[in-house]
C-alpha cells in the first residue's frame, strides 16, 4: 500500500441553537430554553400539539422567526422573501409525531459569511472568512433518559418530552475549517453573538447550543494519488472541550481507519459517531442517512412565510454593534490587547458596563484622551474587578460597584491622589457602598500624603535607619535599583499613604543619584 505523505483536515459545522422564546415553536406551552422555565419536572411542558394528539394543529411563533432573522443578519445572511415548512420524516422514540417540522429547500437565512475573530492571544490578528450555507428553523425533539429522577439507573430508556417543540435554529457552515482551534473560536464567537442578541442563554450544559462537526481528511500518497476519507458527523457535542477533542481525534484516526478498511468518500460512506468523553474517542452510532431518506415534503398545516422589506429592515434595526466588532474597536480605539478586548466583550452586561465607565471617565476628566480613558477603565475592571467577580462567582457588572464609582477611582489615580494598592482596596470597599470614591477614600485613610514636610521626615528616617545602610550606599554609588528598598521603607512607615513617585524623586535628590 502506498504511504501517506501529507494529511489535510476539512471540517464543516452544524450548530443547533435553542432559541429563548417564551413559548415553543408551534404552541403556547412554556419553552424550556426560556430563562423563566427553571428546572421543570419531566413531561410537564407538554400539550396536545407537543404530543401530536389527533386534531392538534401547529401555529407559528413569530418571535422565533424574528430571532432567527437577527442571527442570520448578524452572520451577513440573505433573508428569504419566501420560506415554507417541511416535514422531515423518521421514527425515533423521542419524536412524538414521527416527523420533525423543519425547513428543507427554502430556509429563512442563507448565503452568509463570518470573519473569524483573532485568537485570544497577542499574536498578529488574521482574517479568515467562514461561509454560512444556511440557517433554518425547526422544532427540537424530546430527550431519552437512562436514569430516573434522582439519578437511579434503569435498564431501559425513558422519555421526557419537555424539550420537544422548542424552537431550534440550525446553522450550517461551509467546510472552511482546517484546524480545531478555528472551529472552537467560531463556536465561541457564535455563542457570544447569540447571547449578545438575547436569542439564547447559550448554556452548553443545558443543551442550548449543540455542535455537530462534519469531518474528513484529504490524504496525499507517495504515488501521487489523492484520497478523501469518508465524512464523519459527530453528534450532539455540548462543550468546546468535546468539540476540540472530537475533531483532533478524527484528524488522527481517519488516516489510520483508511489504512485498515480502504474506504473512501462516496455515496453511502458517510457515518454518524458519538463522542466518549471518558475514553477521548468517537464511537460509531449508525450509517448516516442522506436527505432523500427523510422523505421531506411540505407541511400541509402551516402556511408559508413572506418577509417583505419593511419587516426585514425593522428586525435589522434591532441589531446592536456585535461583540467581535466591539472587540476590534476596543483594540483600535483604546490600544487594548486581544486578550483584554476579548475579556470585555465575552459578556453583554460587562461590555455595556465597560463602555459606560469609559463615558463617565471622559465626562469627569475632560482633558483625558479617549485611548487613555479606555485603557484605564479596562485596567480597573480586569485587574481589580475580575478577581473579585471570580471569587464571588458573578459578573464584574454584578459586584455592586457602579461605572461612576469606577470612574471616581480612575480620577483619583490620574491626580496621584491614591496609589495602586489603595486603588485596589478602594475598589473592594466601593463594591459594598453607594458613596462616591473620594468620600470612601478619605474615610478609609487611603488618600496619598503629598505634603513635602511629612514626606521628607519619613525619607530622612529611612535613610538614617542602620538596616538600610547598604541600600543607601548602593544608591549613592549609582546602583539605582537599590532605591526600591528605600521607597518600600517609606511606604511602610506611612502605612501606604505616601506618594511613591514623590518619595522616589526626593530620595534621588537627597542621595545624589
Amino acid at each position: 500500500m502506498a504511504e501517506i505523505q501529507s494529511i489535510e483536515l476539512i471540517v464543516g459545522l452544524e450548530i443547533h441553537v435553542e432559541l429563548a422564546t417564551r413559548t415553543k415553536m408551534f404552541t403556547r406551552v412554556l419553552s424550556p430554553a426560556h430563562p423563566d422555565a427553571g428546572e421543570p419536572a419531566p413531561n410537564t411542558l407538554i400539550d396536545p400539539v407537543v404530543l401530536a394528539l389527533p386534531g392538534a394543529l401547529p401555529v407559528l411563533n413569530k418571535a422565533a422567526l424574528e430571532m432567527a432573522m437577527l442571527v442570520g443578519l448578524a452572520l451577513e445572511c440573505e433573508i428569504a422573501e419566501f420560506t415554507k415548512w417541511d416535514r422531515k420524516s423518521y421514527y425515533y422514540p423521542d419524536l412524538p409525531k414521527s416527523y420533525q417540522i423543519s425547513q428543507y429547500d427554502l430556509p429563512i437565512c442563507f448565503d452568509g459569511s463570518f470573519d473569524l475573530p483573532a485568537p485570544t492571544t497577542d499574536e498578529p490578528a488574521r482574517i479568515k472568512q467562514v461561509g454560512i450555507i444556511r440557517a433554518h428553523l425547526e422544532e427540537d425533539t424530546g430527550k431519552l433518559l437512562h436514569e430516573l429522577p434522582g439519578g437511579e439507573r434503569v435498564e431501559y430508556s425513558i422519555v421526557d418530552f419537555n424539550r420537544a417543540g422548542t424552537p431550534l435554529l440550525e446553522i450550517v457552515t461551509q467546510p472552511d475549517f482546517d484546524n480545531a482551534d478555528d472551529v472552537v473560536t467560531f463556536g465561541q464567537a457564535l455563542r457570544n453573538i447569540c447571547r449578545f442578541l438575547e436569542v439564547s442563554e447559550g448554556v452548553m450544559q443545558r443543551g442550548h447550543m449543540r455542535f455537530e462537526p462534519n469531518i474528513n481528511t484529504i490524504l496525499t500518497l507517495d504515488d501521487g494519488r489523492i484520497v478523501k476519507t469518508p465524512i464523519v458527523e459527530i453528534k450532539n457535542l455540548n462543550s468546546f472541550r468535546a468539540l476540540r477533542g472530537a475533531i483532533e481525534y478524527e484528524f488522527a484516526e481517519q488516516p489510520e481507519r483508511w489504512k485498515r478498511d480502504g474506504k473512501e468518500m462516496g455515496p453511502g460512506a458517510k457515518s454518524t459517531r458519538g463522542w466518549d468523553d471518558v475514553k477521548g474517542a468517537t464511537v460509531l452510532q449508525r450509517e448516516k442517512e442522506d436527505a432523500h431518506d427523510y422523505r421531506y415534503f411540505p407541511d400541509p398545516d402551516l402556511i408559508p412565510v413572506v418577509v417583505d422589506e419593511a419587516w426585514r429592515e425593522e428586525v435589522r434595526s434591532r441589531l446592536p454593534e456585535l461583540p467581535h466588532r466591539r472587540m476590534k474597536r476596543y483594540m483600535d480605539d483604546y490600544a487594548l490587547t486581544v486578550k483584554e478586548a476579548a475579556a470585555l466583550t465575552d459578556e453583554r452586561e460587562v461590555c455595556f458596563f465597560f463602555e459606560r465607565t469609559v463615558d463617565v471617565i471622559r465626562q469627569k476628566l475632560e482633558s483625558i484622551l479617549p485611548e487613555r480613558a479606555g485603557k484605564q477603565a479596562a485596567n480597573m475592571l480586569l485587574q481589580y474587578g475580575a478577581k473579585r467577580a471570580n471569587e464571588a462567582g458573578c459578573l464584574i457588572s454584578e459586584l455592586g460597584i457602579s461605572p461612576e464609582q469606577v470612574a471616581g477611582i480612575v480620577s483619583l489615580r490620574d491626580g496621584d491622589t491614591i496609589g495602586s494598592s489603595a486603588a485596589d482596596e478602594l475598589f473592594g470597599l466601593l463594591c459594598e457602598s453607594d458613596e462616591d470614591a473620594e468620600q470612601i477614600a478619605e474615610k478609609s485613610n487611603l488618600l496619598q500624603v503629598t505634603d513635602s514636610g511629612q514626606l521628607e521626615a519619613w525619607v530622612e528616617q529611612v535613610i538614617a535607619d542602620p538596616a538600610n545602610a547598604k541600600a543607601v550606599e548602593d544608591v549613592r554609588g549609582g546602583k539605582i535599583a537599590a532605591i526600591g528598598r528605600l521607597v518600600g521603607g517609606v511606604m511602610k512607615l506611612s502605612g501606604g499613604a505616601a506618594d511613591a513617585k514623590a518619595v522616589r524623586e526626593m530620595l534621588v535628590a537627597k542621595l545624589g543619584s
